[in-house]
């Protein structure tokens, strides 16, 4: 008599996972464990009360922020996207430069040992955020010629149609020409 899968072992496996999702699932837990234990070895309150301070300022401030200037944009139906993902980028890039962009230059100067740090970034990621609302312009000007051009099979229609006229015209006028001339 051959053993079966034990009795639930497949509900398991399906809520659960395969084997090899447990173990990569059981190495993202050992990785961020090591991780946060190197992190909090050295001012745990610190971390602690920057992560709480973190998920508060996301949770209270920013997500009713971005919820409401998510609304805005949706009065502008199906180009939204256009709108969303060259703002969305452009804020990413002001995230990451802002200590460049906003900070004092001395401050970059003494941290990295560079030459004053401050030199156009906020020109720069104001021509990128030109550059990316530009092309993403671009791509939904493209995207409604498209729209707007008829099918494939219509075009063939019309073009099968014209070509039908064009061969009648050919028609009736060999049709003149070989007609025998009047008799006076």
């Amino acid at each position: 008599m051959e053993a079966g899968p034990a009795p639930g072992a497949g509900r398991l496996r399906r809520s659960v996972g395969s084997p090899l999702q447990i173990v990569l699932l059981l190495a993202s837990f050992v990785l961020t464990g090591y991780a946060g234990a190197r992190l909090l070895a050295d001012d745990w309150l610190g971390v602690a009360v920057w992560f709480v301070g973190a998920a508060l300022l996301h949770d209270l401030v920013l997500v009713p922020v971005y919820s409401f200037a998510d609304r805005v944009p949706r009065a502008a139906g199906r180009y939204v996207n256009h709108l969303r993902i060259p703002a969305l980028l452009s804020l990413l890039l002001l995230l990451v430069w802002l200590p460049l962009i906003a900070g004092p230059a001395d401050r970059y100067a003494k941290l990295t040992g560079k030459p004053e740090g401050n030199n156009g970034y906020a020109l720069h990621w104001l021509w990128v955020t030109l550059g990316l609302f530009a092309v993403s312009g671009l791509l939904l000007a493209v995207r409604e010629v498209l729209r707007r051009r008829p099918p494939r099979s219509v075009r063939q229609a019309r073009r099968a149609e014209r070509r039908a006229r064009r061969k009648q015209r050919q028609t009736r006028r060999s049709a003149t020409k070989n007609r025998p001339p009047d008799s006076h």
